[in-house]
C-alpha cells in the first residue's frame, strides 16, 4: 500500500504543469504542498482549511483586491509575483491602513514550466516578508493550453486602519502640498522595453516595491495632516491627480521641473512619443499634506527605503475645481487632462 500511494516529487527543474495539477486530486495536493505551502509557510496557512481563521483586528478592517496579468512574467526589477504582493499591499496601505494578510489565487496555463511557477511563488514569499504580511489562503486553477497566457494571479489584502488618520481621495484641500516619493514612469517603460525588445543606452528598471513602511511612518508622525495617499499605477501621475481633483473638487497645479523622472525614462518617452506623466508606476506614492507638514513629510519619506528621490511637485487650489494643470519649464501653463486610452496595456 505504501508503494501505491507514493508520488515522485515534482521535478522543479524540468517539470511542466498539466491538467492533473488542477484536477483536485493527488497532483493538486502535491503542487500545493511542494510549491505554495513550502514558500508561504505560516501558522494560518498551516491550518489547511478552505480559508484562514485569524485573530481579531485591533482597528477597523480595510480590504482590497487586485488581478495581475502582466506580460512578460519576469522583467527588470520584478516579476508577476512580486507585483501581485506589492500592488495589493500598497492598495491597502494608501487607505491609511497597516496591511496584515493576503490571499492569492493562481490561474495557470497548461504547459507552464514548474520552475517558472516556483520562481514566481518564491518571489511572492520574499515580497511578503519584506512588507511584513502573511499569505494565509489561496486557490489554484489550471486551464487548457491556449486559454491563458502562462500565469494570472489574483490577490486580496486585509489590514487594519491606523488610528488618528483620515486619508481619502476626497480629502485634498486648497493650500495643501503635493509630493511624490520618487521618479515617475519606471515600471511602464520597463515593461514596454522588454515586451517590444527595445534597447536603451541606460538600463530602465521597474520600481515594483511595497510602500507600507512609508505610509506607516507618515501617518504615525503626521496623523490627520496627511490628507491623501494614492499609488499612481495605470494611467500614471496625471490620471491619478485628475481622480483626486475630481473627488475633492479642487484644482491641482504641478511644476514640470519638479517632477522627478529618470533620464532613461525621459529619453525613452521622447523617442516613443509618450508622456511620462501617464506611464504606470508600481512603487511610488502621491502624498498630499497640509502645507505646514510638507517639509516634515518630505524628510520622513526620504529617510525610508524607496523614498530617497521624493520631491514636492505642486499644490492644491480652489480655482477651477476638478482640473489639473502644469507650469511648464518655459514658464507657460498647460492642462493635464485625463488619460483617454491606455498606451501600455497589460502592465500590471
Amino acid at each position: 500500500m505504501a508503494k501505491e500511494n507514493y508520488i515522485r516529487p515534482i521535478d522543479i527543474k524540468h517539470g511542466i504543469i498539466d491538467m492533473t495539477h488542477g484536477a483536485g486530486g493527488r497532483a493538486t495536493a502535491q503542487l500545493i504542498d511542494e510549491v505554495f505551502a513550502k514558500a508561504f509557510r505560516n501558522t494560518y496557512l498551516a491550518q489547511a482549511h478552505d480559508g484562514a481563521v485569524m485573530p481579531a483586528l485591533k482597528g477597523e478592517p480595510v480590504m482590497s483586491c487586485d488581478a495581475h496579468v502582466v506580460h512578460p512574467l519576469f522583467f527588470a526589477g520584478g516579476d508577476i509575483g512580486r507585483l501581485a504582493v506589492c500592488g495589493t499591499v500598497n492598495d491597502v496601505a494608501v487607505c491609511g491602513a497597516k496591511p496584515l494578510y493576503l490571499s492569492a489565487s493562481f490561474i495557470i496555463e497548461e504547459g507552464l514550466a514548474v520552475k517558472t511557477l516556483v520562481d514566481v511563488v518564491n518571489s511572492m514569499a520574499q515580497a511578503a516578508l519584506e512588507a511584513g504580511v502573511s499569505i494565509v489562503t489561496g486557490d489554484t486553477k489550471v486551464v487548457e493550453k491556449g486559454h491563458g497566457d502562462g500565469l494570472f494571479i489574483s490577490t486580496s489584502g486585509l489590514g487594519e486602519k491606523i488610528p488618528g488618520t483620515c486619508v481619502s481621495g476626497r480629502a485634498a484641500k486648497p493650500g495643501d502640498i503635493v509630493l511624490v516619493t520618487g521618479t515617475m514612469g519606471d515600471h511602464g517603460i520597463t515593461i514596454l522595453s522588454q515586451r517590444e525588445g527595445l534597447g536603451f543606452e541606460a538600463q530602465v528598471q521597474s520600481d515594483t516595491a511595497p510602500l507600507n513602511r512609508i505610509t506607516e511612518a507618515l501617518l504615525s508622525a503626521l496623523g490627520e495632516r496627511v490628507h491623501v495617499l494614492r499609488d499612481p499605477t495605470r494611467g500614471g501621475l496625471a490620471t491619478t491627480l485628475n481622480e483626486i481633483a475630481a473627488q475633492s473638487q479642487v484644482s491641482i497645479e504641478i511644476d514640470e521641473e519638479a517632477v522627478p523622472i529618470h533620464p532613461a525614462v525621459a529619453s525613452a518617452c521622447e523617442f516613443l512619443g509618450l508622456d511620462p506623466l501617464y506611464i504606470a508606476n508600481e512603487g511610488k506614492l502621491i502624498v498630499i499634506v497640509e502645507e505646514n507638514a510638507s517639509q516634515e513629510a518630505l524628510s520622513i519619506i526620504r529617510a525610508c527605503k524607496y523614498g530617497e528621490n521624493a520631491a514636492v511637485i505642486g499644490h492644491v487650489t480652489a480655482e477651477q475645481p476638478g482640473l489639473v494643470s502644469m507650469r511648464t519649464a518655459i514658464g507657460g501653463k498647460r492642462l493635464v487632462d485625463w488619460l483617454n486610452s491606455d498606451p501600455l496595456p497589460r502592465i500590471c
